[in-house]
């Protein structure tokens, strides 16, 4: 499976709770801070949802 490293970098404050408790689920509770997760659906699929508040990248290896 794929690797990706999301990065925070927009804030969720004033934002839908719905996406605040959305990074908080991918583990981005700080700006600026990155996690690497697995490339799953569901994963993905959160990303898309608060795509506006993230950076993504894929990782290599």
């Amino acid at each position: 499976m794929a690797k990706i490293k999301v990065t925070q970098v927009k804030s969720g404050i004033d934002r839908p709770e719905r996406q605040k408790l959305t990074l908080k689920a991918l583990g981005l509770n700080k700006m600026h801070s990155t996690v690497e997760v697995e490339a799953t659906p569901q994963i993905l699929g959160m990303v898309r949802k608060v795509n506006h508040l993230v950076k993504v990248e894929q990782v290599q290896g």
